[in-house]
């Protein structure tokens, strides 16, 4: 099965979609692209990418959280590759419901180490599908935001956009 590709015009810049068997394997913001190209090479080695319109339907889905129906990416699967300590923080950064926000430290709590903050904070910075994968919803312990690979100012965006920011 091809990997499929599509440019995807949203409020805070283009996002670019990677997804094959109806499964995203990569969104990031296109101003992202050599970080596209690194993690695309690193995972599958020398891939064509084909553009498509809407691959799987999933664009839609994407479009539709951005129009405001947030639940419209909850369900969508999603293969992010990464190592086994990775996979198991975005598979908890898919529990965060929209409209809330955690510390580094709590999901390294679910993990059974607190200790492991700072690790869960890398995992987190190396998530390869953006906004599906919400890691846009994990903050400081004191409640500040901190990095997102997006930039501050889209994270804000998308956590005003969820409610979770009402200022």
């Amino acid at each position: 099965m091809p990997f499929l590709t599509e440019r995807i015009e949203t409020p805070i810049g283009p996002m670019v979609l990677v997804a094959r068997d109806g499964v995203i394997l990569l969104l990031e913001f296109e101003d992202a692209s050599d970080r596209v190209a690194r993690q695309m090479k690193a995972r599958f080695g020398d891939i064509d990418l084909q553009a498509a319109s809407n691959p799987f339907g999933l664009s839609d889905h994407i479009r539709a959280y951005f129009g405001g129906e947030l639940s419209a990416i909850e369900n969508l699967l999603t293969d992010g590759g990464g190592t086994a300590f990775e996979r198991r923080v975005w598979a908890e950064l898919r529990k965060i419901p929209v409209g809330t926000t955690v510390s580094y430290g709590s999901i390294a709590r679910k993990l059974g180490d607190v200790q492991h903050s700072r690790a869960v904070g890398t995992a987190n910075g190396r998530n390869p599908i953006a906004i599906v994968v919400p890691c846009h919803r994990v903050i400081g312990a004191d409640g500040s935001m901190t990095g997102y690979g997006g930039g501050l100012k889209r994270k804000e965006w998308l956590l005003r956009h969820e409610g979770a920011l009402l200022v």
